[in-house]
């Protein structure tokens, strides 16, 4: 097997805080689980790739050592910005024989930043997956309404209170970050015009609602992770499924309508007692995959 040789280059160079240069390939394993921990799947975010996963690979051999990791090295840095259906796909295709490999004993998804947004629809959509545990870390799972540096670099001539103007076009919706742009004071026009984000929540009809909510609901647990130091997401608590009311004042996951209608399941995995919110202070958006004491407190324990 060839994964200790990476792993073990890959924490030299998170201790050293050097790119490694064998965190190249597609995927780190492909085939049965071993030592009784369940295969994990880590995806990255907006321009990112693999080689950001370096700190969080060593410490997931650390903790639990012999557990297969499959780093996915698709639509790495610009290429993230691709829409985010396309992106669902590709990853789609990689993930499956990960999924069909592991058999009954299932596996784990840990997904950060953007990276969360495709794992939920790759929850929705594959009819027979077999994830176990679904981490979602600093992820905008109810959208993004703020001005942030990764918008004014993408956005420069936009602010947050005009961005709907483009996010809402059909060229907008070619861009990823306008795929989950939720702007409060443009609701209707979020919910007609957003390709990704409203169809995934049920927030308007879609022939495949009632399917995809089964296939999200085959998730056994649902961990939630975010904090108020984050500083790109916003509102902070969109990682924990909490969102802007018109007013810009924060109305929890239990008072969305996505909740209360149950549009995808959320409510029914809340009521079954799946799901666990951490609030983590002092963590910024970029250390989230890289902070010992967020993979100690709030992901080591689910990756059994």
């Amino acid at each position: 097997m060839r994964q200790p040789r990476i792993t073990s280059a890959m924490a030299e160079a998170c201790r050293l805080g050097l790119p490694s240069l064998f965190f190249v390939p597609l995927l780190l394993w492909l085939a049965h689980p071993t030592h009784g921990y369940k295969p994990v799947i880590l995806v990255h975010g907006l321009f990112d790739s693999s080689v950001n996963f370096k700190c969080l690979v060593e410490y997931i051999n650390k903790s639990h050592p012999g557990t297969n990791i499959s780093v996915l090295d698709l639509f790495d840095h610009r290429s993230s910005l691709q829409p985010l259906w396309k992106q669902v796909m590709g990853f789609r295709e990689a993930i499956y024989p990960i999924m069909q490999n592991a058999g009954k004993e299932g596996v784990h998804l840990l997904c950060y930043s953007q990276g969360g947004l495709i794992c939920r629809g790759l929850l929705e959509t594959i009819p027979d997956h077999n994830v176990d545990t679904f981490i979602s870390l600093s992820s905008p799972q109810m959208g993004q309404y703020g001005d942030t540096d990764y918008l004014r670099y993408l956005f420069p001539t936009y602010m947050k209170a005009n961005l709907y103007r483009f996010c809402y076009t059909q060229f907008g919706q070619s861009i990823s970050i306008c795929n989950f742009w939720n702007d409060p004071h443009h609701h209707d026009m979020y919910i007609n015009s957003s390709d990704f984000l409203a169809p995934i929540n049920s927030e308007r009809p879609e022939p495949n609602t009632t399917d995809w909510k089964k296939n999200f609901l085959r998730l056994r647990k649902l961990v939630l992770v975010g904090g108020p130091n984050d500083g790109v997401i916003t509102p902070w608590e969109s990682s924990h499924f909490a969102f802007y009311d018109e007013n810009e004042k924060v109305q929890e996951m239990q008072q969305q309508k996505v909740y209360t209608d149950d549009s995808f399941g959320l409510r029914t995995l809340d009521k079954r007692g799946a799901i666990t919110v951490y609030s983590v202070p002092d963590v910024t958006h970029t250390m989230w995959h890289s902070n010992e004491t967020v993979y100690k407190e709030c992901i080591e324990k689910w990756l059994t």
